[in-house]
């Protein structure tokens, strides 16, 4: 007969016990892995020899983790006969609690003494361990644990239940079975949607790393096909571009590699906990069960936190641009280039000419223009540029400016300011302010438009005074054209402003000496 074997030494061992996730080790190993006495209270974590995880010891140290019940069965070991230890244990006497053979069955039925002895086959019971015998309270070794403590969620003995758990509501193991068993399903189909998805974003990353390979192998063909033109300069520029792509290459699939390795320990993680669950509920007992089940939910509820992403890191957009110049090369000037040109805001400017000026309810607009590392125009759009205009006494008005990218690293910003005043302008690309940002702007106010009683008018109205004012509080500065009343008997009416502004009328306000009331009127309205 043997027994399960230690994943950490290899060695059979009579009574594992169960970490936090799910790895079951002896006691020897046990015992090696406890770290030093800490501070009373204190975490003690440890690593899991088996897959590294760090875990967190119970308070009481090894002692109190659950005995792993059903490690025999997992490994598939027999247990052995109690009376003869020759053949394999077929049936469990539950008066003495032993295990027998068929032989020993058989035998034991005959026996005067034990004839009377109830006896069951160890494949159709549940309420005890793969070896054949009932589990015992560690506190009270005689006892079977029969019982479940609720409020300590933990499975009790009779002697228990009449001592320290005596306030506490228990019931039998079979009873509550149900309940914490469902909740473990529960958990548990949760972990193995999980583990679908998982698969698949694995089966994704592969794919995703054969499109970066086959990717990158045919931008290498591009730039070989360009290259072919040129001798020893094109040779040596075309090294140049491969090393640049194999690097980037190198970059993306570490990336991946990073996080297939993260998703398949996870995935490793996953299916231990899962495969450790299912042979759990098929195969343990209730008290069993009842023991590992707490370990178990905790460490099915931490793996299904675990966030990860659900698309592979990186993707496989490398672009060639063949007609980008690439500078001198052996003294040849050389074209080809794999685009990888950063934005440089502090290099980026403004240019317009209403940059600092602009006119209440009319378009305003200035334009930037991007540029890189070493001053050169970008040559492409697609950048973060963002646009705020506040006006400085009034915080609360802001104008919504439009941003325009003409794709060639140039971008158009229009704006229409409602308010005159000073405000102050931020442009900022890749959240960095521009060459000259923060600027401001002054909103001078909308033309006037002349409204009243127009220059020619008041004069006709006063007896062609020429002192007379227009409806703006001005005087005509010069001659003037009458309306054809008779006064200076000039034909036609041309209402001029002191403003310089020409408003034709068919209407002429003029009013007679003799009416001085309407002429006082007219005058009081003009003035």
């Amino acid at each position: 007969m043997s027994g399960p074997l230690c994943p950490q030494c290899a060695r059979p061992c009579a009574s594992p016990r169960l970490l936090p996730c799910l790895h079951s080790l002896c006691e020897p190993c046990l015992r090696r892995l406890e770290p030093p006495e800490g501070p009373p209270g204190a975490a003690r974590p440890v690593l899991c020899p088996v897959c590294d995880a760090e875990l967190a010891l119970p308070a009481g140290g090894l002692g109190q983790l659950p005995p792993d019940c059903l490690a025999g069965s997992r490994a598939g070991a027999a247990a052995g006969c109690d009376l003869c230890a020759d053949g394999a244990a077929a049936g469990r006497c539950l008066t003495c609690g032993v295990r027998l053979c068929r032989f020993c069955c058989r035998a034991h039925r005959r026996q005067k003494k034990t004839a009377s002895h109830a006896m069951t086959e160890l494949e159709n019971t549940k309420d005890c361990s793969p070896a054949g015998k009932p589990l015992l309270c560690p506190s009270h070794p005689t006892e079977e644990l029969q019982l479940f403590c609720e409020q300590c969620d933990q499975p009790v003995c009779r002697d228990c239940v009449l001592g320290r758990h005596r306030q506490h509501p228990c019931d039998f193991a079979s009873n509550v079975i149900h309940r914490h068993g469902d909740a473990l399903r529960e958990l548990l189909k949760s972990s193995q949607q999980h583990m679908d998805t998982l698969e698949d974003v694995l089966s994704q990353v592969d794919e995703m790393g054969g499109a970066l390979r086959s990717r990158a192998e045919a931008v290498a063909a591009e730039i070989c096909m360009f290259a072919r033109g040129y001798v020893k300069a094109i040779e040596e520029h075309r090294n140049r571009l491969l090393k640049q792509l194999e690097d980037l290459k190198v970059q993306k699939e570490n990336l991946l590699h990073l996080q297939k390795a993260q998703l398949q320990q996870l995935l490793l993680d996953m299916r231990t906990g899962v495969e450790f669950t299912e042979h759990l509920l098929t195969s343990g007992s209730d008290v069993e069960i009842l023991v590992t089940k707490g370990v178990v939910s905790s460490r099915l509820t931490k793996l299904n936190s675990v966030a990860y992403s659900t698309h592979p890191s990186v993707d496989d957009r490398i672009q060639f641009s063949p007609h980008e110049r690439a500078g001198q090369c052996c003294g040849y000037e050389v074209f080809g280039a794999i685009l990888n040109k950063a934005v440089d805001p502090a290099r980026c400017t403004l240019h317009g000419e209403d940059l600092h000026d602009a006119r209440q309810n009319q378009l305003s607009g200035f334009t930037l223009l991007c540029k890189d590392t070493t001053g050169e125009r970008m040559g492409r759009g697609g950048e973060a540029v963002r646009v705020t205009i506040t006006h400085k006494d009034k915080r609360h008005c802001a104008i919504k400016p439009t941003v325009c990218d003409n794709g060639d690293g140039t971008y158009c910003i229009s704006y229409i300011p409602e308010e005159p005043g000073l405000y102050a302008v931020c442009v900022c690309v890749k959240g960095q302010h521009v060459q000259g940002s923060p600027f401001t702007v002054m909103v001078k106010h909308k033309f006037r438009e002349h409204q009243g009683v127009f220059h020619c008018c008041t004069f006709c109205s006063s007896g062609g005074q020429k002192a007379a004012r227009c409806a703006c509080g001005g005087t005509m500065p010069g001659g003037y054209q009458g309306c054809g009343h008779g006064h200076k008997g000039h034909p036609g009416c041309h209402h001029w402003s002191c403003c310089g502004q020409v408003k034709e009328s068919s209407e002429c306000l003029y009013v007679p000496p003799s009416d001085t009331s309407q002429r006082s009127l007219l005058r009081t309205v003009a003035l």
